[in-house]
């Protein structure tokens, strides 16, 4: 592209402040940012500009009146069901995996910039007796539940890893998984993806530079998960592999169940389109989305938008009324992201004002101490309205969510928090299958052993835990620091 051709655009959409340092750049740096100005449509982001700011700007008062909680014929709650119908579920969930119908969509563009990792946050060690990431206990997960569908259902079938990555993070996972040897999966089901980026602006809607040559930018949010979809071929992917069901989480939930068989069978039983797993809020000014109906539609309403009245409403029984804590933790059927996908573009715009460094009117980058512009995302639940058929699973807390996103100086939701969470779950898992241990010891079990709390009676039962750290394992691991499943 031409600079005069550059600058005539740019001047259209007023937008041409962009290329005030042109003569100031060598041919590389005029390169890169006549390719990042190139790949902006300028009518569409000033159209984004305004569309966002026009949203805030619309007082939505949500009355009480307009609030209601997820109908009861919408909602069932893992720990209320009988073992027939979690085993009902189960085996519905195997069935679909051992055919090839399941796949799974991980969220893992974050940077891990709050834990002061510098890294994909997929390749944190928490501090397991294992040293595994989180990365790893996730494939090992789904190494796990396909064993156990194969074992159900008598036919090998597989789950498709979808891995959406950032601008920054999709060279480092992906060299991180070829050097780990995908971690004993096939290559060939896993696929990876990178979310797209929206510029970041001004409050007069002018796009920020980062550098004289470079155009400051942001992920475009979870949400940005169905633009991603469509533009890199992965809708198409999913589509030849005759894939119809996807479980969507975010990569820092170390206690997420990875293609969940529970889930996907009672998704598929009551043919849903749409479903988010939550679990009940610990208490009503628990800092958590909640998953409800505002005026008909399903939506997540932020814990900062609901009245002390609504959050501390109870059921007759004493529960939370809008009790539903969303965990990023949901299903799609294929059907319904390939509809999502072709109207992304009228999905809500969440505005962020930041302090967002920038390159001043003097060619000086500038780091603001006060919020001088916005960031726009897209969240992934804003989908949750555009439903036929949407549904609620609750789950327990202690058996699947513990979130990491703080480093241990917070004490909340950070690697110490995850780590003790993941290790308090196996212990109840080994006096479950009749072990003996006391809170004190630290038993990691590997999921490739154990997906769930199964398969463990024959290894554990009686035995006394008395040291720690240890490491409980299946036969295809290597037995240093632990024992193994033939033990």
């Amino acid at each position: 592209m031409s600079y005069e051709t550059l600058k005539e655009g740019l001047i259209a959409h007023g937008q041409e402040h962009l290329i005030k340092y042109w003569p100031e750049l060598n041919e590389n740096e005029r390169e890169q940012l006549a390719g990042e100005i190139g790949k902006l449509d300028m009518a569409e982001m000033n159209t984004i500009f305004r569309r966002a700011m026009d949203s805030t700007k619309v007082i939505l008062e949500k009355t009480d009146d307009d609030l209601k909680p997820i109908p009861e014929s919408h909602y069932e709650s893992v720990p209320g069901l009988t073992k027939e119908k979690i085993q009902e579920y189960e085996n519905i969930g195997f069935k679909e995996i051992s055919e090839g119908k399941v796949g799974v969509l991980l969220l893992a563009g974050g940077q891990a910039t709050r834990l002061g990792f510098g890294h994909p946050k997929g390749m944190y060690n928490v501090g397991l007796p294992s040293k595994k990431t989180l990365f790893q206990i996730q494939a090992e997960r789904i190494l796990r539940v396909q064993n156990m569908a194969t074992e159900s259902t008598g036919k090998e079938g597989k789950i498709t890893w979808y891995i959406m990555t950032s601008e920054h993070t999709m060279g480092p996972t992906a060299d991180y998984f070829k050097n780990h040897s995908y971690f004993g999966l096939n290559e060939e089901n896993i696929k990876f993806f990178e979310q797209g980026t929206l510029p970041c602006f001004d409050f007069d809607g002018k796009i920020f530079l980062d550098k004289k040559h470079h155009v400051s930018s942001t992920p475009d949010g979870n949400g940005g998960l169905y633009r991603a979809l469509k533009t890199q071929g992965v809708l198409e992917d999913i589509k030849r592999r005759g894939v119809q069901h996807l479980h969507a989480h975010s990569v820092d939930n170390i206690l997420t169940k990875v293609a969940d068989p529970v889930f996907i069978g009672y998704c598929k039983s009551k043919n849903a389109d749409c479903a988010a797993k939550v679990v009940s809020k610990s208490t009503p000014s628990e800092a958590v989305g909640v998953v409800c109906r505002v005026n008909g539609h399903y939506k997540v309403v932020e814990y900062s938008e609901l009245t002390d009245e609504a959050a501390e409403r109870r059921n007759p029984d004493g529960r939370l009324t809008f009790r539903a804590g969303n965990i990023c933790n949901h299903y799609f059927s294929s059907e319904f992201l390939r509809k999502i996908c072709d109207y992304e573009t009228k999905l809500k715009l969440h505005v962020a004002k930041k302090k967002i460094p920038y390159v001043d009117e003097n060619g000086v980058r500038q780091t603001p101490s006060e919020p001088n512009g916005i960031k726009l995302e897209k969240f992934i639940f804003d989908v949750f309205e555009f439903a036929e058929k949407f549904i609620c699973l609750e789950v327990a807390r202690d058996v699947e969510f513990s979130a990491l996103k703080n480093s241990d100086a917070a004490k909340k939701d950070c690697p110490s928090t995850a780590k003790e969470d993941l290790l308090r779950l196996h212990r109840k898992y080994i006096r479950e299958a009749g072990g003996v241990i006391q809170d004190n010891i630290d038993v990691e079990i590997s999921p490739l052993l154990s997906y769930g709390g199964e398969n463990l009676e024959d290894l554990v039962k009686n035995e006394v835990f008395a040291i720690s750290p240890f490491h409980l394992k299946s036969i295809y691991e290597s037995t240093t620091n632990g024992v193994n499943g033939n033990h």
